[in-house]
């Protein structure tokens, strides 16, 4: 089931040209110094969004504060498995998240 969580996560990734997929264990991506996305090992994707937008979100899209290794993980969202049914939107919000660890202060 991983493996095929894993297949969707690299679609995913595929759609936004403007960043790669890293981590071999646990996928990821990330720029200017911070995560953004992630598949942890229960296959499920969180993106990560500023404080207003995730509240925005977590209504929205009818979900949770995402969960790796059975912490929290701030500022991520959990990307419902229904929305993962249309990967050109999710790849909008995964653009978006690109978008604001740009806007912040670099590491």
């Amino acid at each position: 089931m991983w493996e095929e969580k894993l297949k969707v996560y690299d679609q995913l990734v595929a759609k936004c040209d403007r960043f790669k997929r890293k981590g071999k264990t646990m996928p990821y991506t990330s720029a200017n110094g911070y995560m953004f996305s992630l598949l942890n090992k229960d296959g499920e994707i969180g993106i990560r969004f500023s404080k207003e937008v995730q509240k925005k979100y977590l209504e929205e899209f009818k979900t949770t504060l995402y969960m790796s290794y059975n912490a929290v993980m701030r500022g991520y969202v959990l990307i419902p498995e229904e929305m993962l049914k249309d990967l050109d939107l999710v790849a909008k919000y995964l653009d978006e998240s690109y978008d604001y660890v740009m806007s912040l202060e670099p590491k």
